[in-house]
């Protein structure tokens, strides 16, 4: 979280004195498993045991970078005139048995529990000073159609936003707000299935999985189903769901891409991670299944491409990242320890005695030798523009394939 915190402050401090505005994305991977804290963090929580401690010293760690920043803001002279937001992106996991403030479900849950979080907005030119709640629901869906009004960006040609912009709520100006209606699920599987960890949302009701009924009002903690006595309400959020899938059907065959080759600042090259395949299951995600060759097809996938200039381009494939500095076919060394519990890296890396790479993409399907000690490697090809699927892997003597963990595409200028 330092690290990230402190990477964003270089950022802001190369591009502060340009007469253009700056956008900083600041998405911290805590608070996350493996519980790490520094130790001045989690010591206040030290009696609630090693898990508990770590897990609240990261959230007080993102609580003193969070005042760090807008101190730094402030320094600089930029904070009168920056939006800054503070949001997250699911409910809570391994804090839910600490609080959950009532509600029921946790991280990926279609209750409350796993969906509803916070959104604070602060922008003292604005006038957005704080000191006011918004009940009336809202989602992240309305962040661009709100920041494209109060930044006075043009919108989009031919985008027909799914959201609203929530600016007159903001401000406490609504008047004849509608009573909208969101959806929200939780698919984790490659080809989404209907009603799958659903919730259909209003100011008043839950619609969960399409069978059960919530007043949300009356019962925030969602434990009496009333879908047998408000049967128009059940029809009516329903209906909105099944216009909503038959909707969004049409895009399931069209993941989110990866740009290639996009003209703009540090777009060349692309890095791409296994974290970011297509597949059947669960991808490899932390740095456990990277040091395991994770095999399996089911974890196994590829990456959603949109060439976006015609050329020649390279694409190095990688087992390990190029910070490890390893050979393909080498082991790695368990990491060191540090305080809290067993890290990921702890696991030594095993060896995968690649002999041969693969790469598909752009029609064109190309085998290269992997040679004795090599790091890394590269293969050229000619691309032309348009949505693709990249898949890379190596494959050992007997045949059997592991995934390019890591490759990095660059156009050639």
């Amino acid at each position: 979280t330092d690290v990230f915190f402190d990477y964003a402050k270089r950022f802001i401090t190369k591009v502060k004195d340009s007469d253009k505005p700056f956008f900083v994305y600041l998405c911290t991977n805590a608070p996350h498993g493996p519980m790490h804290a520094p130790e001045k963090s989690a010591k206040p929580y030290a009696k609630q045991g090693v898990n508990v401690a770590n897990f609240l010293g990261m959230i007080a760690n993102i609580d003193d970078n969070v005042g760090t920043m807008r101190a730094f803001l402030k320094k600089e002279g930029l904070a009168e005139n920056t939006i800054f937001i503070f949001t997250t992106d699911n409910g809570t996991s391994s804090g839910a048995h600490i609080h959950n403030n009532g509600m029921r479900g946790r991280k990926g849950s279609e209750y409350d529990g796993g969906h509803r979080v916070p959104f604070f907005i602060h922008w003292p030119k604005g006038g957005l000073t704080g000191g006011r709640d918004v009940d009336t629901i809202t989602s992240y869906i309305d962040v661009v159609p709100t920041l494209i009004d109060y930044c006075h960006v043009p919108s989009p040609k031919g985008v027909n936003f799914d959201g609203v912009n929530i600016r007159p709520l903001i401000e406490n100006k609504a008047k004849n707000w509608p009573d909208r209606i969101l959806v929200t699920d939780s698919q984790r599987v490659r080809d989404p299935i209907k009603w799958r960890k659903s919730s259909v949302m209003t100011d008043q009701w839950r619609l969960v999985n399409g069978k059960e009924l919530y007043d949300i009002n009356a019962d925030p903690g969602q434990k009496n189903n009333i879908a047998a006595d408000n049967p128009k309400v059940v029809k009516r959020l329903t209906k909105f769901y099944d216009a909503w899938w038959d909707e969004i059907v049409p895009t399931f065959g069209k993941p989110t891409a990866i740009y290639l080759g996009a003209n703009a600042p540090l777009a060349n090259p692309v890095t791409l991670t296994c974290h970011d395949w297509i597949a059947a299951g669960s991808t490899p995600w932390n740095q456990r299944h990277i040091r395991n060759a994770e095999k399996k097809p089911s974890n196994t996938g590829f990456w959603a491409v949109d060439v976006k200039t015609e050329g020649e381009y390279t694409v190095e494939l990688r087992r390990w990242p190029k910070e490890a500095d390893r050979a393909i076919a080498a082991s790695l060394p368990a990491g060191a320890d540090v305080p809290g519990v067993r890290p990921f890296r702890a696991a030594p890396g095993k060896p995968f005695a690649a002999v041969k790479a693969h790469l598909k993409l752009g029609g064109q399907e190309l085998t290269l030798p992997v040679k004795r000690n090599a790091k890394s490697v590269n293969f050229k090809l000619k691309l032309k523009p348009g949505r693709d699927e990249l898949w890379a892997k190596f494959t050992n003597a007997e045949g059997v394939p592991m995934g390019a963990f890591y490759s990095y595409v660059t156009k050639i200028e």
